[in-house]
C-alpha cells in the first residue's frame, strides 16, 4: 500500500506567507487541518492574519536573509506547535531594469542586482537549511520520510523577459539548488521540490493597470487568466502529501511561453 501523506496535522512555515502566494498557502494550510507558522517582514499583516486564523496559526516577524530571524521562527514552530514538517519558500523580490541604459547612459545598478540574488537565492536557503535541522529530528515514517520543502521559483527562470536579469538569474538559482538540495537530504527523507509560478494574481502584479492585466491574462494559452494563488496553495499541498516527488521543478502556468 502506497504510504501517501495527509497534510492534516502536519506543521508549515511558510516565509513570504503574509500576502499573495504566501498567504493562501499559509490559509489552506490551517483549512486543511494543518498548523502554519507565518514567517514575513514585522511590517507586513502576518500578525493580523495569525489572529484571523486562530490558534492553529503563529507569526514571526522576520526577514529570511537574518540567521537570527529565521532560527528564531524555526524555533516558534517548535515550541508551538511541537515539530516542523514543511517549510515552503514564497518570499521574494522583483526589480525590473534593463542591464544597460543606453540613453541615459546608465548601467544597472549592482546594489539592487546583489539585493534581489541576496533576497531570493540566499533568502531561500537560508530558510532551507535552518528549517531541516528541526525536520531531521523527526520520527521517520515507515518510507523513511521526515520532511518537505517546497520553494517558489518563476517561469522567468527559464524565459526571462528584459528587464528580468537580477530576477530570472535568482529563480534560475532557485531551481538550480533544488536536485543538489535533494540529493543532500535524500538519506535523512527530507523531501525538495521546486513551484515555478507562470503570471499570478498577487500584489506585485495588482499594482499594473487593469489594462495591462488583461493583456497578460490573454497570453496564457488555457486557461486563458491569471493563476488563482489558492491554484498555487492547492499544488503545495498536493506535493506534501505525495512522498514520489523529490527533486523536481514544476511549472504552474497554463502552458505560457513568455516573449521578450
Amino acid at each position: 500500500m502506497a504510504n501517501i501523506r495527509c497534510v492534516k496535522g502536519m506543521v508549515g512555515l511558510v516565509s513570504g506567507g503574509a500576502s499573495g502566494l504566501g498567504r493562501a498557502t499559509v490559509e489552506r494550510l490551517v483549512q486543511s487541518g494543518a498548523s502554519a507558522v507565518i514567517l514575513d517582514l514585522p511590517s507586513s499583516d502576518g500578525q493580523a492574519l495569525a489572529e484571523s486564523l486562530g490558534e492553529r496559526c503563529a507569526f514571526a516577524p522576520a526577514d529570511v536573509t537574518s540567521e537570527a530571524d529565521v532560527q528564531s521562527a524555526v524555533s516558534l514552530a517548535k515550541e508551538k506547535f511541537g515539530k516542523l514538517d514543511l517549510a515552503v519558500n514564497c518570499a521574494g523580490i522583483a526589480v525590473a531594469v534593463k542591464t544597460y541604459n543606453f540613453k541615459k547612459d546608465l548601467p544597472h545598478s549592482l546594489e539592487d542586482f546583489q539585493r534581489v540574488i541576496n533576497v531570493n537565492i540566499a533568502g531561500t536557503f537560508n530558510v532551507i537549511r535552518l528549517a531541516v535541522g528541526e525536520m531531521g529530528k523527526n520520527e521517520p515514517d515507515a518510507d523513511g520520510h521526515r520532511g518537505c520543502i517546497i520553494n517558489t521559483a518563476s517561469v522567468a527562470a527559464f524565459d526571462g523577459q528584459v528587464g528580468q536579469a537580477a530576477y530570472s538569474a535568482s529563480k534560475g538559482g532557485i531551481v538550480g539548488m533544488t536536485l543538489p538540495i535533494a540529493r543532500d537530504l535524500a538519506p535523512m527523507g527530507i523531501r525538495v521540490i521546486t513551484i515555478a509560478p507562470g503570471l499570478f494574481s498577487t500584489p506585485l502584479l495588482a499594482g499594473l493597470p487593469e489594462k495591462v492585466r488583461s493583456f497578460l491574462a490573454r497570453q496564457v494559452p488555457f486557461p486563458p487568466r491569471l493563476g488563482d494563488p489558492a491554484e498555487f496553495a492547492h499544488l503545495v499541498t498536493s506535493l506534501a502529501e505525495n512522498p514520489m516527488i523529490n527533486g523536481e521543478v514544476i511549472r504552474l502556468d497554463g502552458a505560457i511561453r513568455m516573449q521578450p
